[in-house]
């Protein structure tokens, strides 16, 4: 980039155009719009200076008409008729009338008028109708003030005058011109100034803001695209398509250069951590060891007979691990849950650190059976496989034993309660993980699939959470177990989907539940009978336990686990 003190810098071939220099143009117009309205503002001004000439032509008025007062009166003394005096007083007022209702009045202290006479030809007054306003000219005459400014009302008219005593006659002169003319005439100039002001303010307005926003249009690209980063909490790349060649577009271009490289590292980032540590990294802009005690729902899936298909697929075994994840944690997230972590062929998911519409529990099993369903299409998919190539050739020993291995399988074990959540370790490395007898109990779940070969158990916490808030599933109880290492038994069961239900299938639940009933009550002959017309796979572990024997004498109904 050239040197900073020039006027205009380029990058590269492209001339940048300072953005100081575009405010200081628009800065000039608005200058230039001041000084009209100023004098506008003069213009108003002026009115007033009017209002003050016409008193002052008023006070003209009033001196012409006190002289030939003062003349009627000595042509009076001779010619001993006054209506003549008084009518003269009427012409020489009527030349100086400028307004349809200017008026000049003689009135005596007591409030008798001895002349009177209006521009309009037609107003007469017998009376003067306001003598509180006589009153304070009289209370003035007695002070020895015999001239000044005049208010008066008189037929429900406000009117504004000057006057002066004539001593020689005995009455005030009085020149006035009705306020509401005097208003008229002030409105009228002010609407027509007003016209005039709001015309060219509109004009300013639409030119005004043409150029403010042709000007300023990238700004407010930038400024809507920034927000949107905000609101959406990420990062993103602002448009300068149509961005012209100024500052701010090389500085929105430095910010989507800087973006850039932040998404990458975020991106990196967000692989490694569960999504609830990148928001609260990205919001908060810290990361520290921390944690708390939190009520959240656990759920543990991993593969069965992993060690077969490890000792079979060898290293491709990673390439099955990574097709099978890919779709399992695409369920976690898409169920409002995180990835506490992964550990070799299991899963360890986390149900609400996130916000969500339904509940923890609830989120957690519509994942545990998406990832039932997601296993069992890719197991379906080998098979379609399988039977294309067997259409062309029969499979060799070696082939058939990695179908078997890729034909993956998996239990899910779901349980929830109070646990530690947040960062341990040290401010060198830190992992994020939970803590906790209910995450135990989840991976005890899992491993309970494979004995009652069930692909999804949940325990009693669970159960009780989502049945508060829907009634999608129902849960059929499947045993009481007393898992290694615990004193007390545990009650356990199966998450069935009634929007998948089959009316058979639920018969035959009910009959198993039956028969658990006569388990439990340790009627072991008649739990035989029913775990056998259920025709349900679970039923083989209780048949075994059972043999043929009765129910042992200190029978609890618990089943104790000897392994974990």
């Amino acid at each position: 980039m050239s040197s900073k003190h020039k006027l205009f810098s380029k990058v590269g071939k492209t001339i940048i155009v300072p953005m100081g220099l575009k405010i200081l143009v628009i800065f000039i117009c608005l200058i230039l719009l001041s000084n009209f309205a100023t004098n506008v503002i003069t213009l108003q001004l002026s009115q007033k200076e009017t209002l003050k000439l016409n008193n002052d032509i008023m006070v003209e008025q009033l001196k012409e008409l006190y002289n030939s007062s003062s003349n009627q009166y000595q042509i009076f003394t001779y010619s001993k008729s006054e209506d003549e005096s008084m009518d003269s007083l009427k012409k020489v007022a009527e030349s100086g009338f400028k307004n349809e209702n200017s008026v000049a009045v003689g009135v005596k202290t007591d409030g008798s008028i001895s002349f009177m006479n209006c521009a309009d030809g037609k107003t007469e007054w017998t009376m003067f109708a306001d003598m509180d306003a006589i009153n304070k000219l009289n209370s003035k005459l007695a002070s020895g003030i015999t001239e000044g400014s005049v208010l008066f009302t008189c037929r429900n008219e406000d009117y504004i005058g000057v006057y002066k005593y004539q001593s020689d006659w005995g009455f005030y002169l009085i020149r006035a011109e009705k306020r509401s003319d005097l208003s008229e005439n002030n409105r009228r100039v002010y609407l027509y100034t007003s016209i005039i002001i709001l015309a060219l303010t509109i004009v300013f307005i639409v030119i005004g803001s043409f150029i403010v926003n042709r000007e300023f249009k990238t700004v407010r690209d930038i400024t809507h695209d920034l927000y949107e980063m905000q609101r959406h909490k990420q990062l993103g790349l602002i448009d300068l398509s149509e961005a012209p060649n100024d500052d701010i577009t090389y500085l929105a271009a430095s910010f989507n250069s800087l973006s850039s490289s932040v998404n990458n590292l975020l991106g990196t980032f967000q692989k490694f951590v569960s999504k609830d540590v990148v928001h609260k990294a990205y919001t908060d802009q810290r990361i520290a060891l921390e944690g708390s005690q939190r009520e959240l729902t656990m759920l543990f899936s991993d593969i069965k007979s992993f060690t077969y298909r490890t000792e079979t697929l060898g290293n491709d075994i990673i390439d099955v691990l990574n097709v099978h994840y890919d779709r399992v944690i695409h369920n976690v997230h898409e169920n409002n849950g995180v990835v506490g972590s992964i550990i070799g062929d299991a899963i360890l998911a986390i149900y609400g650190t996130m916000e969500s519409a339904n509940s923890k529990s609830y989120n957690a099993i519509q994942a545990a059976w998406d990832i039932t369903r997601v296993t069992a299409n890719l197991r379906e998919t080998m098979i379609q496989r399988r039977k294309e190539i067997e259409a062309r050739r029969t499979l060799s020993e070696s082939e058939d034993r990695v179908f078997q291995a890729v034909l993956l399988d998996v239990g899910v074990g779901i349980d929830g309660g109070n646990v530690f959540y947040g960062n341990i370790g040290s401010n060198e490395h830190m992992a994020n993980t939970v803590i906790g007898d209910n995450v135990n109990s989840a991976s005890r779940l899992e491993g309970l699939t494979r004995i009652y070969h069930l692909p999804v158990i949940v325990s009693e916490y669970i159960k009780s959470e989502v049945e508060k808030e829907s009634d999608r599933y129902k849960f059929f109880e499947i045993d009481t177990v007393q898992v290694k290492g615990k004193t007390e038994g545990k009650k356990i069961y199966f998450p069935f989907d009634t929007q998948e239900m089959d009316a058979s299938l639920v018969e035959k639940y009910n009959m198993f539940e039956e028969g658990l009933a006569a388990y439990y009550q340790g009627d072991w002959k008649e739990a035989r009978k029913l775990f056998k017309d259920s025709e349900l796979e679970v039923t083989e572990v209780f048949l075994e336990r059972m043999g043929l024997k009765a129910a042992p004498e200190d029978w609890s109904g618990i089943w104790t686990m000897t392994t974990k």
